[in-house]
């Protein structure tokens, strides 16, 4: 089987190393070392700073809503006293519109009006249907049977 001796001989040849490889490799995790801490420490640095400005502004906004809800309650207050003014003088200002009101002619004049046109026209339909009585017979013969039926 020429396959797996090649196989095997491949395994062999990349588990040994060279001397060169040998340095290479040891160089490259020696500088490899210091790069990965000065790495971590700056990552770490970063993240705290991340951390710490998201705090800050947590805390603005917290600062920032309590003073919104302070300033809201007092207007609401505000509010409320001013509806209880307008409340406690209700009574005398509907007493007050009270004395002031009058009887006005107006609605004896709307219902006078109402009567009169009522009146003109039942007038105007019994003329007309009056004046419909009187006509003379159709000349052609009714449609419709006219002695009523015992």
């Amino acid at each position: 089987m020429p396959g797996t001796e090649r196989r095997q001989m491949s395994v062999k040849a990349k588990s040994r190393l060279t001397p060169r490889e040998r340095l290479t490799r040891g160089l490259t995790y020696s500088a490899v070392g210091p790069v990965d801490l000065v790495r971590g420490v700056v990552g770490l640095g970063a993240h705290s700073a991340h951390s710490t400005a998201s705090e800050l502004r947590r805390r603005y906004r917290e600062g920032r809503v309590a003073r919104e809800l302070a300033a809201a309650q007092e207007a609401i207050a505000q509010e409320l006293a001013a509806a209880q003014e307008v409340v406690v003088s209700l009574p005398q200002a509907l007493a007050d519109a009270r004395k002031k009101q009058r009887r006005s002619k107006r609605p004896l004049l709307i219902g006078g009006v109402a009567v009169a046109v009522l009146a003109g026209g039942g007038a105007a339909f019994s003329i007309v249907r009056r004046s419909t009585r009187g006509q003379e017979p159709s000349p052609r013969p009714p449609s419709v049977d006219v002695q009523p039926r015992p």
